[in-house]
Parts: C-alpha cells; sequence; structure tokens
C-alpha cells in the first residue's frame, strides 16, 4: 500500500505523523469514519478482525469480499474515491479455529488471508501467537515466526495471481485478542526490549528460510504492548515515560513503526504521545461501538420524551432483550451477576453489542428510531438535555438536526481525536 509505505517513509524520517485503524464494521461507523476522511481530504483505514469477517462469515455473516464491497458502497455514497480506502485485516492466523489442532487450523488460516488478499485488503496482520488444540502453551517465537511466514507466503501467492497493490505486514502480537481484556486489570508492563529483539529477528529468519527476505521491506509495522490496555470499566493510560527504551529501539529499523491495539478510551494526548513513541498505527474499535451505543442510548430518551411511548422504538429494551435471549456472544467474556451484570452487558468498555446490531429484531427497531426522529426531529431542549455537544454544533448550524447526523457527529468525537493524534508534528 503506497500510503502507508510513505506513511512510515515520513514518520521514520522525523517528520512525525501516523495513521488510525478503525476497526468496525457497523454500517455507522463506517459512515463516520469515511465522511471524516473525506472532509479531512485524507484516507481512511478499515480493518475487519478474522472474527468478525471470514470465509465462514464470522460474526457479521459477511466474507472479505462481501466487506470490501460493503465498504467501498458507503465510501461511494459520501463521496470519497476508492483509492482514499485502505483495507487491512487484523488477527489473520488461527485465532478462531484455536480449538482445532494446528494442521487443520492452519489450513483454514491460509484460506482466511488467500480471501482477504483476493478481496483487496492490502494490509495484513500476520498473528499466529494462539496455541491450537495440540500446542504447547506458550508457543515459541519461532513457531509462531513460521507461521506468519507460512501465511505470508499465501499472500504473496495470491497478490501474484490477483494483482494490485503489492501487500504490506504486520508482525507481532503482545495484546489480549480482540476486544480488551477480559479480567480486570491494575497496570501493565510494556514488552521489554529483549522480547522485541527476539520477535524480531525470529520472523526475520523465518521469513528468509521460506524465500521471503525480498517481502520483508514490507513489514511496516510490530505490535508489542506500550503499556495501554482497558477492561470492563477502566482504562490503563500509556505513560511515555515506561516506553522510551521501545522507542529508542525501534528508530533502528528502517523500514518499521509499531502498531498499537487497544488505544481505546486513551485521552488525545496520550494517543499524540503514542505517536511520538513511534506508535505510528493506532487501532481503535470498541470505542467507536461505544459511542455509536452511547449516541442511540441517548436518542432512545429523546425519542420517548418527545413522541410517547406509544411510537417509542423501544430500541434500548430491544437490545438487551437480545444478548438476554442469545448470550453466546458475551457471556465467556462477563462473570459477573445480578446489577453488575446488567451494567456491564450496556456499558462494559469491551461492549460486546456491538456483536448483535445485526440482529434482524434490533436492526429493526434501530431503523425506526432513526425513521422517528428524521420525521421528527428533536427539540433542541431535549438535545441540550442528553447531546449537549450535538445541541451546540446545531446550534451554531454545524449540524443538521436529525438522528443519522447526530449519531455520526457523535462517532466523530473519537475519530477527531486519533485525526489529531496522528497529524500534529512530532517534536
Amino acid at each position: 500500500m503506497k500510503a502507508l509505505l510513505a506513511m512510515v517513509e515520513r514518520h521514520k524520517s522525523g517528520r512525525g505523523g501516523g495513521i488510525y485503524s478503525a476497526c468496525s464494521a457497523h454500517p455507522l461507523v463506517v459512515e463516520a469514519v469515511l465522511r471524516h476522511a473525506e472532509l479531512h481530504d485524507t484516507v481512511a483505514l478499515i480493518e475487519s478482525t478474522s472474527n468478525q469477517v471470514n470465509q465462514d462469515g464470522g460474526y457479521t455473516g459477511m466474507r472479505p469480499d462481501d466487506f470490501r464491497r460493503f465498504v467501498r458502497d458507503v465510501a461511494a455514497r459520501v463521496g470519497l474515491p476508492a483509492d482514499r480506502v485502505l483495507l487491512g485485516g487484523d488477527h489473520l492466523g488461527p485465532h478462531v479455529w484455536q480449538s482445532e489442532p494446528a494442521a487443520s487450523a492452519m489450513a483454514k488460516a491460509e484460506r482466511l488471508i488467500g480471501d482477504y488478499v483476493a478481496a483487496g485488503y492490502r494490509k495484513l496482520h500476520l498473528d499466529c501467537s494462539m496455541s491450537c488444540a495440540d500446542d504447547p502453551r506458550p508457543l515459541a517465537d519461532e513457531v509462531v515466526a513460521e507461521r506468519a511466514a507460512r501465511l505470508c507466503s499465501v499472500a504473496e501467492q495470491t497478490w501474484e495471481r490477483v494483482g494490485g497493490e503489492r501487500p504490506v505486514y504486520i508482525v507481532g502480537t503482545e495484546v489480549p485478542g480482540p476486544g480488551g481484556a477480559h479480567e480486570t486489570l491494575n497496570t501493565l508492563e510494556p514488552t521489554r526490549v529483549a522480547s522485541v529483539e527476539h520477535t524480531l529477528e525470529a520472523h526475520r529468519r523465518a521469513f528468509a528460510n521460506v524465500s521471503l527476505a525480498g517481502v520483508w521491506p514490507r513489514v511496516i509495522g510490530l505490535v508489542v504492548q506500550p503499556g495501554v490496555e482497558f477492561d470492563h470499566h477502566q482504562v490503563i493510560d500509556f505513560q511515555p515515560s515506561r516506553a522510551v527504551a521501545l522507542a529508542q529501539f525501534i528508530e533502528r529499523e528502517p523500514h518499521m513503526v509499531y502498531e498499537a491495539h487497544s488505544t481505546d478510551y486513551q485521552t488525545t494526548a496520550n494517543l499524540h504521545a503514542l505517536v511520538q513513541h513511534h506508535f505510528a498505527i493506532l487501532k481503535v474499535g470498541p470505542a467507536l461501538t461505544f459511542a455509536l451505543r452511547e449516541a442511540l442510548w441517548a436518542l432512545d430518551h429523546i425519542e420517548r420524551e418527545s413522541l410517547g411511548d406509544a411510537r417509542h422504538s423501544r430500541l434500548r429494551s430491544t437490545v438487551c432483550g437480545a444478548m438476554a435471549t442469545e448470550p453466546a456472544s458475551w457471556s465467556k467474556y462477563y462473570s459477573s451477576t445480578g446489577r453488575v451484570l446488567e451494567l456491564d452487558l450496556q456499558y462494559s468498555l469491551s461492549d460486546r453489542i456491538r456483536y448483535y446490531w445485526a440482529t434482524p429484531v434490533v436492526h429493526a427497531a434501530l431503523e425506526r428510531l432513526l425513521d422517528n426522529l428524521t420525521a421528527n426531529p428533536p427539540p433542541l431542549t431535549l438535545l441540550s438535555q442528553y447531546l449537549p455537544q450535538q445541541y451546540a454544533a446545531v446550534r451554531s448550524g454545524a449540524l443538521a438536526p436529525d438522528a443519522r447526523s447526530l449519531t455520526l457527529h457523535y462517532i466523530n468525537q473519537v475519530t477527531q481525536q486519533y485525526f489529531a493524534a496522528c497529524t500534529t508534528r512530532t517534536h
């Protein structure tokens, strides 16, 4: 991807800056990210994870080519040219099939990455860090690297067949799985430099062993733990002083920056500091759908108060009902009970609600809410009560008071933080 290679070159030359990656499949989130890119005349990087989108449909029901068409359709609708939409795949490897023996899990991972490349994804996170059913725990770096190189070979062979821009790669994983930590966190240690050296050398050797030494310069990012994370109700903030050694190490790699996962809910200052410390690719996922949920819960209140119970879509209660009826998508993440569980289900920072937006009954309730509040714009007084920042934008004439615009504006409060962190020159 020329845009990402150019970003890395700018960053390595001392001009600073970075890019954020939006990991979401929700139509309103994707629209918000693409509209923000169109407004600011920049590229948009949209990523799907291997559990969201895969050859079996993932939890979104979409295969890689389905996701590509979905994102490109939204881009066309908002006026963002196709060449300014970059697609990335996150945690591509045996993650979804860990319960199977390594041989079958890796065979499915090869199919996964081939499908991603054939669909037009060109930023690929090769993540084979998880143990499969017949593997030791944890896996040695050498095994992880050998499997990553194996997937890279498939990606390169697929690219040579289908054409287009050359893929770029991200390696390494020292973070919890997609969606944040399951357990309560109190502190978090950044990755040790010795571990980074060992991981990089293992991957470099593994690539060379399968005749991919020429591809190594397109390995543009390394995932390490900078000391940031979130659990259900708290955030571990980035502490720049603890990442100095990591920053100094990556400066020696001519074509590589760090990719920071789980940066959701960090302050704008923290995000900027991450980019300054060469975490030039910032991943954000649950924070976007968390913002979506906050906006929609506020609109649910506004709808009920302005239109009355008879016309109320009951979006919030419909979502809660769907989660109670089908607990499989959240039950392995929440061990709480009673009132605490009720809070976790609706308000956890890991936002497992995101698995339920495509449920037919939830989708129907959301469409009814949007239709109701488009036909009957919210009174300014209720906007002031429940969405004060959107109220201010409406009053200034910068924002239309329809439900969709209000929701997109709310989500863009998150994207603006990331955009600011990635476009402000480092010092």
